[in-house]
């Protein structure tokens, strides 16, 4: 695996990017006033499936109530009963700027008056992508569209057309949207193939996908000695961002690549949550490892709907017009996202990864340290712009490792943070993420709270501990 303190040395400059988000006030402790929110939900039950368009939104995985949000800025989020929150969530990523930046809100605001779509090629479309391509050396051609989702689905028909082969081989949890060829579970065997992870995705087409244990060399290098006529492309993220931020190890994607090489596979970079997340030229820079292509997101929409897949220019050529391999979008390449991405992308220099990765790292060991004091067992993974807190006494390599912590005591710690004003993903296998405008306040009054939920966790722990004597 690359060595995350070698990349903060490299990162670190004595230049600052100093980014004051508008809300200046950070959260005291509440009891909170929770009645909007609860009305709006009520509301939104008779509307919406599960009362949310997203199911995590839906606070199934930890219990309790989710909150209705009324605006954002900076660092903070405010809920409709007027509670403020230091936001970890980011909207799952691409608010790596800050929310409602001025700078993004201003060239939106711009784009705006000259139109919301056209349904014709636009500058903007243009401008974005010769800002990706010069951060990405690796993507020579890219094909905009509407969200990750979309944009791995097309990858993987186009790796399937440009090798003549149909069998995807995925990660154990790794998540790439929830198109019917991805949304697999693993079978019994590292070569099984899959199983529908939802009624509605045909079985025969489940069993085109092949899931394998996620930084497993052995496991992969099994599967290709057993399909390695059948495989078209292997799709992973090399830091995975849904089972909680788990960084592959550079030996594994080392391998992925040389196998995927000897047998004429393509191999796919997932770096939709990663892309411009965890540097300049997103984790392939990080990793120096060059895939055939890259699927990307979230960040290069500053905060609107998105998506992206992009390669060597043989290959994007197979895409129509200039190939037979189709894909079209209605609002691909929407102006107003291609301007609010482009001046995100713009914001994001050496020194804002380096105070990323600065308040990154004081997070990840401040949880640790307080968790110790309490007698808690964490571990915290991190890399630049991403964390997760595990409630377990080793680092998890893999999914297996997740599953295994402690997602009871990660419920309670969300809960008694989110009471405290501070808003974590609501499940314990999605990652955190840190914006430019996090800083030392946030930082150190978000580590406030979390020593009282470890406080707490130890106490409910020591209670349970003399209960089951006392029995």
């Amino acid at each position: 695996m690359f060595d995350c303190d070698r990349i903060a040395q490299i990162l670190t400059s004595s230049l600052k990017l100093q980014i004051k988000p508008e809300i200046k006030k950070l959260p005291e402790a509440f009891p909170m006033k929770k009645n909007l929110s609860a009305r709006a939900m009520q509301e939104a039950r008779e509307l919406f499936p599960g009362g949310v368009n997203s199911p995590v939104r839906a606070f199934q995985s930890v219990g309790g109530e989710p909150v209705v949000m009324e605006s954002a800025s900076g660092p903070f989020l405010t809920d409709l009963d007027g509670n403020v929150y230091i936001d970890y969530i980011g909207s799952w990523g691409p608010m790596i700027a800050g929310h409602n930046h001025p700078s993004v809100v201003r060239k939106i605001e711009q784009q705006l008056k000259r139109g919301i779509s056209f349904g014709t090629p636009a500058q903007p479309e243009n401008s974005l992508a010769k800002e990706i391509l010069s951060r990405m050396p690796y993507i020579e051609k890219i094909r905009m569209v509407n969200s990750g989702t979309e944009a791995i689905m097309s990858a993987i028909r186009l790796a399937r057309a440009a090798t003549g082969r149909e069998l995807i081989v995925k990660f154990d949890g790794g998540y790439h949207g929830h198109s019917d060829s991805v949304l697999i579970e693993a079978g019994s065997g590292v070569s099984t193939l899959g199983l529908p992870d939802s009624p509605g995705v045909p079985r025969n087409l489940a069993e085109k996908s092949i899931s394998v244990a996620y930084n497993d060399n052995e496991a992969i290098q099994q599967v290709f000695e057993e399909r390695r006529e059948e495989i078209a492309c292997v799709v992973v993220e090399p830091i995975a961002g849904n089972m909680g931020c788990i960084p592959a190890s550079n030996s594994f994607l080392r391998l992925l690549r040389s196998l995927t090489t000897k047998y004429s596979a393509l191999l796919i970079f997932d770096e939709v949550m990663t892309g411009f997340r965890v540097g300049m030229s997103g984790a392939q820079g990080l990793y120096n490892i060059q895939p055939d292509l890259t699927v990307l997101g979230k960040i290069i929409g500053g905060g609107l709907p998105v998506g992206a897949f992009g390669g060597k220019k043989h290959l994007m050529r197979e895409i129509a017009p200039d190939g037979p391999v189709y894909q079209a979008g209605t609002l691909s390449g929407n102006p107003l996202a291609m301007t609010a991405g482009l001046a995100t992308l713009e914001l994001l220099t050496e020194e804002t990864y380096s105070k990323i990765w600065e308040q990154t790292q004081k997070l990840a060991s401040g949880f640790e340290e307080i968790a110790g004091s309490h007698s808690v067992n964490v571990s915290v993974t991190k890399v630049c712009g991403m964390f997760s807190i595990f409630f377990t006494k080793f680092t998890p390599k893999n999914f297996l490792d997740v599953v295994a912590s402690d997602t009871g005591a990660f419920n309670r710690f969300f809960h008694s943070m989110l009471n405290q004003g501070i808003y974590f993903g609501p499940s314990a296998y999605e990652a955190a993420f840190v914006s430019a405008t996090h800083n030392e306040d946030t930082t150190k009054k978000t580590l406030q709270a979390a020593e009282t939920a470890f406080a707490e966790l130890c106490r409910k722990s020591q209670s349970k501990s003399q209960s089951n004597e006392n029995d």
